[in-house]
């Protein structure tokens, strides 16, 4: 069974422990509200009618009450100069559905594994350890030579390009400007 509800301007489908982030309503955490009811979809039957579905009534408990993420709301007007940046964190309430017409939400049993089973957990873990995966450089060595073979030719490595030089320092202008000028003299 589940229900279309409609709060804070928007409509939400819930069921029966569901969990949903609304606007905000007034209340604590646990107090329960009452969501307006706009259809109820049954196994067998579709109450559509917003009059009759009404008399459908569904709870809800309030989890918490927050703000959402930022939203950036920017405002621009080319060539206008006109720019506006604003922040905006809009409250919300969690709430959880506990009720809907004759139907109550039960909170599941919690499953509490017991300290033996924990316990094997823990030492299969400890048995096990993780596998390194083998990497190409040690899957790429060669087998170790025997005392009479020769050794292997040494590996071919690339010639890296020469450095280029670097510009002659501001001295080293100077005594090329006056060497020029001294040449020129003569």
């Amino acid at each position: 069974m589940y229900a279309i509800v409609k709060t804070g301007g928007k409509q939400y489908k819930v069921a029966l422990g569901d969990k949903l982030n609304i606007e905000k309503i007034p209340g604590e955490a646990g107090d329960k509200v009452e969501l307006q009811t706009i259809c109820v979809v049954d196994g067998k039957k579709t109450e559509a009618d917003p009059a009759k579905a009404a008399a459908t009534k569904v709870e809800a408990v309030i989890v918490e009450q927050f703000k959402d993420k930022k939203v950036i709301v920017f405002k621009f007007k080319k060539r206008k100069n006109y720019k506006r940046k604003r922040g905006h964190r809009q409250n919300l309430t969690r709430v959880q559905i506990v009720k809907i017409g004759s139907e109550t939400y039960k909170e599941p049993a919690k499953k509490t594994a017991s300290k033996a089973a924990a316990k094997k957990d823990e030492e299969a873990a400890e048995k096990k350890p993780a596998k390194k995966a083998s990497t190409a450089k040690t899957a790429a060595k060669p087998a170790a030579k025997k005392d009479g073979e020769a050794k292997a030719a040494p590996k071919k490595t690339e010639k890296k390009p020469a450095a280029k030089k670097a510009a002659p320092k501001a001295e080293d202008a100077k005594e090329a400007v006056k060497d020029e000028a001294a040449n020129a003299d003569e």
